[in-house]
């Protein structure tokens, strides 16, 4: 399925992401609420999800904070005007709050910072989750090239989930080799890699990767 992760502590949930599947996932992991959604980037494998966010407005009395670069809420709020419109007052509907991300910020116990990356003509970010007592975590699904700025941020993870197409080039995502050579920089103590193409055999690339890297997959639930 596309990528996609929730991170959980408690009572309180932030989604990254609404990709096509976001349905399938939350039903096959029993996610019943969410406090916010958090987007990366406005390509359609993490946006078209969105109509599905309805499953946890539907109870909610407050709107559903949505985050994202100034750029990508553009995006959303061209593709699902009616999500927007002040005449969306129906319970049931999504009812987005809109909310530009500037820099560091807070959902419930997570302190959430972006990190700019560049990946094909759009703005693009993944984040940096940390909470007091646990594991930071570092997600970028989409990227291919580091800036220098947020290679310094990297290194504040525990964990790195970082995005690892395919073997051969490719002209907006990471091979596994700039994946591997990423995680060499930042040095996490454990980097899992995703947005995984269907050219990778997951057992015999998870049969060549160093310690401390490993492959992904559908439902994988990392305790922090």
């Amino acid at each position: 399925m596309r990528s996609s992760i929730v991170m959980r502590s408690g009572g309180a949930a932030v989604l990254v992401d609404s990709g096509p599947d976001l349905r399938a996932q939350a039903l096959r992991e029993d996610l019943r609420a969410i406090d916010a959604v958090v987007y990366t980037h406005c390509h359609l494998d993490h946006v078209v999800g969105f109509d599905e966010l309805r499953a946890f407005c539907w109870h909610r009395d407050e709107p559903l904070p949505v985050h994202a670069t100034g750029s990508c809420m553009e995006v959303l709020q061209s593709m699902f005007g009616w999500a927007f419109s002040r005449d969306n007052t129906f319970k049931g509907y999504v009812r987005p709050d809109p909310r530009i991300i500037r820099g560091a910020f807070e959902v419930g116990p997570f302190r959430i910072t972006p990190l700019p990356v560049e990946h094909a003509a759009v703005e693009t970010i993944g984040f940096l989750f940390e909470h007091a007592g646990a594991a930071s975590v570092a997600y970028l699904p989409d990227v291919k090239r580091i800036p220098r700025e947020t290679m310094d941020l990297l290194r504040r993870a525990d964990v790195l989930v970082v995005d690892a197409l395919r073997p051969t080039p490719h002209p907006t995502h990471f091979t596994i080799r700039e994946a591997l050579a990423a995680a060499d920089d930042v040095s996490a103590d454990a980097t899992w890699l995703t947005h995984l193409g269907h050219e990778n055999d997951h057992a015999a690339l998870e049969s060549e990767l160093p310690p401390g890297v490993q492959v992904a997959w559908d439902g994988l639930c990392i305790d922090l």
